[in-house]
């Protein structure tokens, strides 16, 4: 597992942000970080338990997960002692394989079985659509090698895990348009409050700021409280 300070300015308050598979800092650099500093994880090779020192000094710690990123901060701080004032959880769950709650079984397998080629051509298309131009100015650099290595390092952390628990995040955003995790898989699985937005897999063009991220936590719609629009 790999970390990179998105900003580190000795503020109070502190976003821990877990990537999704295949990522880097890159295509997130354009987000404003504003009162918080903001702690990256990427790369889920050879996962550990153990965070960086520096986590110690925050007044407030926030948690921001994204696709696989879901699940990998799930397993690490689903035990941990570290308080987490917000959990907000992004176009993914902690089952992140599984035909109702997940990415399908047999399209995992195929993503796996053809990752390399389809790193080079379709699935960076897939997650950013037509946003896919915007991304190219501001790309995933690391090896092909090195990520399809990921997916296999979590395909083995995710057959060790078959029952993680649903209560660990306190609140969801789904992109309705997601062609990576089905948003009906996504939907079926959250029993909690989960903001929708017209977007797909990757949804943070839609924002300015990582705060505009944790806003939806305080988001509430009393003739829908388990499911709302953004």
């Amino acid at each position: 597992m790999q970390y990179y300070w998105l900003n580190k300015q000795a503020n109070k308050k502190l976003i821990l942000f877990f990537a999704g598979w295949g990522f880097d800092e890159n295509p997130f650099k354009f987000l404003d970080c504003g009162e918080y500093d903001v702690l990256m994880f990427y790369d889920y090779q050879n996962i550990e338990s153990r965070l960086p020192d520096e986590l110690s000094g925050y007044k407030e710690i926030n948690l921001i997960a994204w696709s696989m990123g879901v699940f990998a901060a799930y397993l690490l701080f689903s035990r941990s002692e570290i308080k987490l004032n917000k959990k907000i959880a992004v176009n993914g769950t902690v089952y992140p394989v599984h035909d109702e709650f997940g990415i399908p079984v047999k399209i995992f397998e195929l993503t796996r079985k053809h990752a390399a080629a389809g790193l080079r051509e379709k699935f960076y298309k897939n997650v950013f659509e037509e946003d896919f131009e915007r991304y190219m100015q501001n790309p995933v650099k690391r090896t092909i090698e090195n990520r399809t290595a990921e997916l296999e390092s979590l395909y083995e952390l995710i057959k060790q895990q078959p029952r993680p628990e649903r209560a660990f995040y306190d609140r969801a955003v789904t992109g309705v348009n997601d062609k990576i995790i089905p948003a009906k898989n996504q939907l079926a699985f959250w029993q909690l409050p989960t903001v929708t937005l017209e977007a797909g897999h990757f949804p943070f063009y839609n924002y300015k700021s990582w705060s505009e991220i944790l806003a939806h936590h305080n988001l509430y719609n009393p003739e829908r409280p388990d499911c709302f629009r953004f």
